[in-house]
This record gives C-alpha cells, sequence and structure tokens, in this order.
C-alpha cells in the first residue's frame, strides 16, 4: 500500500493536510482519505465527520511514520486521494 501512496504523490493526485484535504473533500475532488492511526482525536474527529458528509471514504490503517515515509515528507497524519483509479486501488488493497 505505501508504495501506491508514493507513486500517486509523485503522479500529483494526493493533497496533504488536514486542512488541505478538508478543502479539498469540499470541492469534491477528494475519493479516498488516508488518516493516521495515530493522529489526534480532534483530527480523527474532524476528518471522520466531514467525511460522512461528503460521503468520502476513510482509510485508517497506516501511522504517520508509515504515510510520511510513503511521501518522503515529515509529520503527515492526514493526505486525500484525488484520483479515483488510485483510490480504487489502495481500497482493493486494504481488502486483501
Amino acid at each position: 500500500m505505501k508504495d501506491n501512496i508514493g507513486l500517486a504523490y509523485r503522479a500529483r493526485k494526493v493533497v496533504v493536510g488536514t486542512d488541505v484535504t478538508i478543502t479539498a473533500m469540499r470541492n469534491g475532488k477528494v475519493q479516498l482519505i488516508l488518516l493516521a492511526t495515530d493522529a489526534s482525536h480532534t483530527t480523527k474527529k474532524k476528518v471522520y465527520d466531514k467525511a460522512k458528509t461528503y460521503q468520502v471514504e476513510v482509510i485508517e490503517e497506516l501511522s504517520s511514520h508509515d504515510i510520511s515515509y510513503a511521501l518522503g515528507k515529515d509529520d503527515i497524519k492526514v493526505i486525500g486521494i484525488t484520483d479515483r483509479g488510485f483510490s480504487q486501488l489502495l481500497m482493493n488493497q486494504r481488502r486483501k
């Protein structure tokens, strides 16, 4: 899963950060949200509430370390996948 997150990021199909992801979700651009398992309770509540409102699926399986490593960044808690193909790929990998 981490390899495909990095691939999506390099393809510029990812928005990074809680506020950026929520804004993109409001604009109908986010297909899937990846939320770090170690994100704060406040961040999780905000993301889950908005995701429910805009009917976007949330995957909460990776730590912020794993997500950050996949993107080559530090301390990333929330990313949004903007491409339907990448979001399907990540959801299918999750179910295996």
